[in-house]
């Protein structure tokens, strides 16, 4: 009998749709779908916790009758919606810059990636024969500036030479990272946040340790090159992959890219 009554009821709301409901319903879907998107890319969950955690409070200053917290509250939920576009100003523009130049799709080309892949590793090759010593920030879902000291904004092309060049030892910028963003190199002299891990081997460097701090927070890849022993890196997650060699440098970068790798070696070899 239950069943039947809501059988009945759910006909009863589809045959009454129109189709300016479903248009109503997909708008919302979009719209509540680009916001969970965008916290997730700008890792903004804790400032969203922490306005959880202040309507909490007001409930609670109603139902235990904290007038005077209950006032100061309800001053800052009046004025809710300026607070939320102050605070989250640059993702409401970066979300309406993806908008206005393409609302569904973006990223790059498979040749397109391949080709980066290729100029990362190259460049991070030749940079590790000089004993020229590098950060490489593969940026992913979340973004980093959030967590960083950003520095002086490039946007170009990914190329091995600018790359190596970036990191010469008599460069400007030579002592922080290079951010990669949208398959291009966004940004270099950026200084990334130090790991406070104390179980970190006492022998990394600065630069491993940044490397290290910035996983632990994002989940970007990084690639670090050492000038003392002129070895290459890669972190993820907090973990330290010391001393790999090119195919494996490539291998993990086309992971992160979405390529199959060994497609692309069966592609390549003759």
């Amino acid at each position: 009998m239950n069943y039947n009554y809501w059988l009945d009821s759910f006909v009863l709301i589809v045959t009454q749709l129109r189709y300016q409901d479903l248009l109503d319903m997909f708008l919302v879907w979009l719209i509540v779908y680009r916001i969970l998107i965008l916290i997730k890319k700008t890792g903004t969950i804790q400032m969203l916790s922490g306005l959880g955690i202040l309507s909490i409070g007001y409930i609670l200053s109603i139902w235990l009758e904290l007038y005077t917290f209950n006032w100061i509250l309800e001053k800052f939920f009046n004025n809710l919606f300026v607070i939320v576009v102050v605070l989250f100003q640059a993702e409401i523009r970066r979300a309406l810059a993806l908008i206005g130049t393409n609302p569904f799709f973006s990223g790059a080309s498979s040749a397109q990636e391949t080709h980066i892949i290729e100029e990362i590793a190259k460049g991070l090759m030749f940079s590790a024969q000089r004993g020229y010593g590098a950060l490489v920030v593969i940026e992913r879902e979340i973004i980093v500036d959030y967590h960083i000291e950003v520095g002086t904004e490039i946007d170009s092309k990914v190329s091995a030479e600018l790359i190596a060049s970036i990191f010469h030892p008599h460069a400007p910028m030579h002592d922080g990272a290079v951010i990669i963003r949208s398959g291009k190199i966004y940004s270099a002299g950026n200084f990334l946040p130090l790991s406070k891990n104390p179980a970190l081997d006492k022998n990394l460097g600065t630069r491993h340790r940044a490397a290290i701090g910035l996983t632990e927070e994002t989940d970007a890849l990084v690639l670090v090159v050492s000038e003392e022993n002129k070895s290459i890196g890669i972190v993820q997650g907090g973990i330290l992959k010391p001393n790999v060699d090119q195919n494996e440098i490539r291998q993990t970068l086309y992971e992160v890219f979405g390529i199959n790798y060994k497609n692309f070696q069966s592609e390549v070899t003759p």
